[in-house]
């Protein structure tokens, strides 16, 4: 993956800040050895703001989404830490995860999806109530989060990985987000991807709540790659 390096003044200060997913190590610091033949840690020492293991949602609402209670939606717009924020807290979304869609590979890496070689993009998985929130509205609030003008990626991230897509589960799922694109008033072609979902595969556990978690990093990583400030501009006052 290539790697981004922006430059961010906060306070007088200049902080180099990597491409969303990458974490930049402490000035002064020296990369970690491993003896050979080192045995795991034990799962009681796992950094919980660098947990590697693979997210997994937990049944009882896996159960509630084959049983129809809830639903999923799966969406492309770049950094997956900014999309997640897209729809955490909004009132009827039970869940919203970070992972990998629209690929070939299965269960792929953070690291495999980094190199641009999988076909896949970040992306969000919502799990939401439809009593309480539809899935139109939930394609307003993908759209006004992302560029939809920009190929090839999204705001200062570029590659494959960070184009913006809807991956459809359905024909209605389809015709909503064709009907929601086609009414978007933009200077320039739309070029968003609306494709049928194959699989979502959750990234690893640090990814997730990543705005909780590392606060200072998100922030000055979505300031740093200029999301905010294009999405005013694109959107206005319809900029959640």
């Amino acid at each position: 993956m290539r790697r981004v390096l922006l430059t961010i003044l906060a306070a007088g200060l200049s902080v180099p800040l990597a491409a969303c997913g990458r974490q930049p190590a402490p000035i002064g610091a020296q990369a970690p050895t491993t003896p050979p033949h080192a045995q795991p840690e034990p799962e009681t020492a796992v950094d919980p703001n660098h947990d590697t293991r693979i997210y997994v949602v937990p049944a009882d609402l896996e159960a509630k989404v084959r049983a129809g209670t809830l639903r999923s939606a799966v969406f492309a717009g770049g950094c997956f830490w900014c999309m997640e924020t897209t729809f955490e807290g909004v009132p009827g979304v039970v869940a919203a995860i970070s992972g990998f869609s629209g690929g070939a590979v299965p269960n792929p890496t953070y690291e495999d999806v980094g190199s641009g070689m999988t076909g896949h993009a970040e992306a969000v998985r919502a799990i939401y109530d439809p009593k309480v929130i539809d899935y139109p509205k939930l394609l307003e609030l993908f759209w006004h989060n992302v560029d939809p003008t920009q190929s090839n990626g999204q705001f200062c991230d570029h590659g494959n990985q960070y184009r913006s897509a809807v991956f459809y589960g359905s024909e209605a799922e389809k015709a909503a987000a064709e009907a929601a694109r086609d009414t978007l008033k933009l200077d320039a072609p739309i070029v968003t991807e609306i494709v049928p979902f194959k699989a979502f595969y959750a990234a690893e556990n640090y990814h997730q709540d990543f705005f909780r978690k590392q606060p200072e990093h998100y922030h000055a990583y979505r300031e740093g790659c200029g999301r905010d400030r294009r999405l005013q501009a694109l959107w206005g006052v319809a900029a959640h």
